[in-house]
């Protein structure tokens, strides 16, 4: 316990030293000059106060005052001494924050009731402090395990759509990674982007109710089956916005699986939206789902080069996909090579450059 003495007699000084000496748990600091205690304040805080009115320069009240006004110092006990005429100062000390007095001359038993009173004062508040403290701590673990079992519930969600699509697993991670990459570009907060990169597996999680005779047809799709296909992108909206309300991560999940087939000239499927009417994340999610999937080798058709795959967003820049997107996802074109070779599946042979 830290106990800061002001006072600019040096009699005072070496006398109220020696009384906060004689409790074992206490370190008298002394101050003959304010200024300099309430420089040392600015850097540390102090237990408990014991502080003189009468002193030249920077009265009690004066320091009274700009001690409060300290970050911290709020809550800390401050016990002035002044002299038993001196009413009226007294009832402005307890205004600017004082919360006892010591009236001069100083007798030593009352000195030391009041300390040993202000002290126990101090020490419920570090105690009540350090309760509060170690509760958020608490709050903040429990809510990271909620967090986790979030994930990983998506995460199974993710995997159960991934066993029943012919996409992979690396898939999965590199459209993710694109998708905060294109993010980050585009100046989200980290917040947003820890967001995206987690919600990003979700998009296709509605093929869960498409019929295996489609979802997984070798060939092209006719008319009558890309109609039934379609319907993911309703169905896995239905499927988080269920449970999305007050969950911001199933809520962005969501709205990707929902929007991640519309078209910036609103071509595109299940709400025909057209441009800033498509949320960002969809429109972000869109650039990286389709350049990952036109690069990576199917059952139903060639990985394509790079070379043919850059060329098709830049020309469809516009009217599938949002020209920021596009935009920001070539600016970080070093880091998305560094991406897709970093996620590769065991039996996926490396596309062509």
């Amino acid at each position: 316990m830290n106990v800061l003495i002001v006072d600019d007699n040096p009699t005072n000084l070496a006398m109220f030293k020696m009384l906060v000496g004689r409790f074992e748990e206490c370190t008298p600091l002394p101050f003959a000059a304010p200024a300099e205690a309430l420089a040392w304040c600015e850097t540390n805080t102090p237990d408990l106060v014991l502080l003189d009115y009468m002193m030249p320069e920077l009265d009690g009240l004066m320091f009274l005052k700009r001690f409060r006004a300290l970050p911290g110092m709020n809550e800390v006990p401050v016990i002035m001494v002044t002299a038993d005429i001196e009413k009226d100062v007294r009832h402005r000390a307890l205004e600017a924050g004082a919360h006892d007095f010591l009236t001069k001359p100083v007798d030593k038993t009352e000195f030391l009731a009041r300390m040993r009173n202000t002290l126990a004062l101090r020490k419920s508040q570090k105690q009540l402090a350090n309760r509060a403290a170690w509760l958020a701590e608490e709050v903040k673990k429990a809510l990271a395990e909620v967090a986790q079992r979030e994930r990983e519930a998506i995460f199974l969600l993710a995997k159960a759509a991934e066993y029943r699509d012919p996409e992979t697993g690396a898939h999965i991670l590199r459209m993710a990674h694109y998708s905060r990459l294109i993010g980050e570009r585009l100046g989200l907060a980290e917040e947003e982007l820890d967001l995206l990169l987690e919600a990003a597996p979700m998009h296709d999680i509605g093929k869960v109710g498409i019929p295996d005779a489609i979802l997984l047809k070798p060939g092209r799709l006719d008319e009558r089956e890309f109609a039934i296909m379609k319907r993911h992108a309703e169905i896995g909206w239905k499927i988080l916005a269920s449970h999305g309300s007050g969950n911001r991560l199933l809520a962005m999940a969501a709205e990707i699986a929902h929007a991640h087939h519309e078209k910036f000239d609103g071509s595109g499927y299940p709400q025909g939206l057209a441009g800033a009417a498509i949320p960002l994340a969809g429109r972000i999610v869109a650039v990286a789902d389709v350049f990952d999937a036109l690069t990576s080798p199917r059952p139903y058709k060639r990985a394509w080069s790079l070379e043919e795959a850059t060329a098709f967003l830049r020309e469809q820049s516009g009217k599938h996909f949002d020209p920021a997107c596009v935009e920001a996802f070539f600016a970080v074109w070093e880091r998305v090579l560094e991406i897709r070779e970093r996620f590769q599946d065991a039996e996926e042979a490396a596309p062509p450059v």
